[in-house]
């Protein structure tokens, strides 16, 4: 990545403009060397139920969407961070996406209706023609206990975020 950087910022120094083009060259560099959507899917979670409401909006928007993706065509499909709600039906995945539901509501955000139907799994994969309701537990996912719940403190921590 080095060789291919200099090359180009030595092309570009013989042109006018060569401070522009190397912050954006340098942006680019950042971008597709370090922030590219493959690590920032790995690090997705389900945040701790005692989290939801004190979420900043980036992760709490993040925690709808990975909601979304694992109701829809990610469901039964392997995810290091997330693998044990596959041990479960899906409906306690539905239980913990009203969670997230109902904050985004309270900030004045309008999730798509549909998503509180616990059969809808998206516009690409088929809803459910059944799915047999569950008994709401606290945690809703076992695995979501303190021991969890200070290793989301931890990753929130690590991202600047204090809570």
């Amino acid at each position: 990545m080095n060789n291919r950087k200099e090359t180009i910022r030595s092309a570009l120094n013989k042109e006018n403009g060569v401070l522009l083009w190397e912050n954006f060259l340098n942006k680019l560099i950042n971008i597709l060397g370090h922030k590219n959507k493959v690590e920032k899917r790995r690090d997705m979670r389900l945040w701790h139920e005692l989290l939801i409401e004190k979420l900043p909006r980036e992760q709490l928007l993040g925690q709808h969407r990975e909601c979304c993706a694992l109701r829809g065509k990610g469901w039964g499909r392997p995810h290091s961070t997330v693998d044990y709600v596959f041990d479960y039906s899906p409906y306690k995945l539905f239980q913990y996406h009203l969670l997230i539901l109902r904050e985004m509501k309270v900030r004045g955000y309008h999730p798509d209706e549909k998503w509180d139907n616990s059969l809808y799994r998206g516009q690409i994969s088929e809803a459910y023609l059944e799915l047999k309701a569950v008994v709401w537990t606290f945690p809703i996912y076992p695995e979501h206990n303190d021991a969890y719940l200070e290793s989301c403190r931890e990753n929130l921590r690590q991202k600047g975020i204090l809570l």
